[in-house]
């Protein structure tokens, strides 16, 4: 099956592996960019070439201008633009509003085109929060909004959850589903690094001296792109409506500095070996947004099972233990880790 796929956000972590996953199929490949002079040429050297196959279109989350073009001939789309930031914003409105609209506005322009199908990039923390009695979820699990949750977490559910509202009002012919990854991981291409990635950074560089009782659950950068490719190309009958969480296993932190010092030895120099005391996380976090957004973690179990993804979409994620590898000594070849 090929065609013309719209992947939204291409110059983002997850953007960037659909859209190579895709052209490597032979799918023609439309892509939103915030700033097309800016990013069409980061592209066009990650793929040299694709031609005319990738087709750059600017396009912002807040406004109309250029969404009708980069829909215009497409059958499917992966609408993976939405705003990650690494500090946690002044006013939530600052990521539930474009979190929300963007997704509107990308909905309703795919229908005016004909697209036939939707995939929406969620995430975890449309799964995993506001239920302090649990620590095991899966795909039927959804955040709870009436607890205290951070902005991030309840800008990913409200988009969600408007968008299948949305589908269900407006489009209920189109074929719309959500990938909903926990934190990704996996080879880098270049320093503009994902919050989750900037994490291991830090583990193997030194920046962080001990390590915080937390973990968080692990999935790799090529597993959630190859779980948008077969959203978008699975019979309908196993997709529509349906969430794909990905998610290889939970760890502690802890247990993923053990896996880089066994796995990478020679690049585990500086990667810490103490626990950093829960007292110490709360000091920091009074001027650290890094440890502001851990500390409610601290001892906490999110164990977002990805089973249901394996069993439907009909594959097996990569091992923890290999993408926290190939993490880590991706970051060094790349240069953006200096041992």
């Amino acid at each position: 099956m090929t065609g013309t796929v719209l992947v939204t956000g291409g110059t983002g972590y997850i953007g960037g592996e659909v859209i190579d996953q895709l052209l490597v199929k032979g799918y023609a490949v439309h892509t939103t960019v915030r700033n097309a002079a800016k990013s069409e040429p980061r592209l066009r050297e990650r793929w040299p070439d694709a031609g005319d196959r990738l087709k750059v279109f600017q396009a912002d989350l807040m406004s109309d201008e250029g969404w009708a073009e980069a829909n215009a001939g497409c059958h499917a789309v992966a609408h993976v633009a939405s705003p990650f930031p690494l500090a946690v914003p002044k006013h939530k409105d600052e990521l539930l509003v474009p979190a929300r609209e963007g997704t509107l506005r990308a909905l309703r322009f795919a229908k005016d085109a004909g697209v036939q199908r939707f995939v929406q990039t969620s995430s975890a923390a449309a799964i995993a929060y506001g239920h302090p009695e649990k620590d095991h979820f899966d795909h039927t699990d959804w955040t709870n909004l009436d607890a205290n949750v951070a902005p991030y977490i309840e800008s990913k559910t409200v988009a969600e959850r408007a968008a299948r509202d949305w589908v269900a009002e407006n489009a209920p012919e189109m074929i719309f589903c959500s990938v909903n990854p926990v934190a990704v991981f996996g080879p880098v291409y270049n320093d503009d690094l994902s919050t989750s990635i900037e994490f291991v950074k830090k583990i193997i560089d030194g920046s962080i001296p001990m390590i915080p009782n937390m973990g968080i659950c692990v999935t790799d950068i090529r597993d959630v792109g190859r779980a948008h490719v077969l959203a978008i190309e699975a019979p309908e009958e196993k997709v529509r409506g349906e969430r794909f969480p990905t998610s290889e296993k939970f760890l502690w932190l802890r247990e993923m500095a053990n896996i880089v010092r066994q796995r990478a030895p020679e690049l585990a120099g500086k990667v810490p070996k103490r626990p950093m005391p829960n007292w110490l996380v709360s000091i920091l976090a009074l001027f650290m947004e890094e440890m502001k957004q851990i500390k409610p973690e601290l001892g906490n179990v999110r164990d977002v099972s990805g089973k249901h993804t394996e069993e439907v979409l009909g594959f097996q994620f990569i091992s923890a233990e290999q993408t926290l590898e190939d993490t880590a000594r991706s970051l060094v070849e790349r240069g953006i880790v200096k041992l």
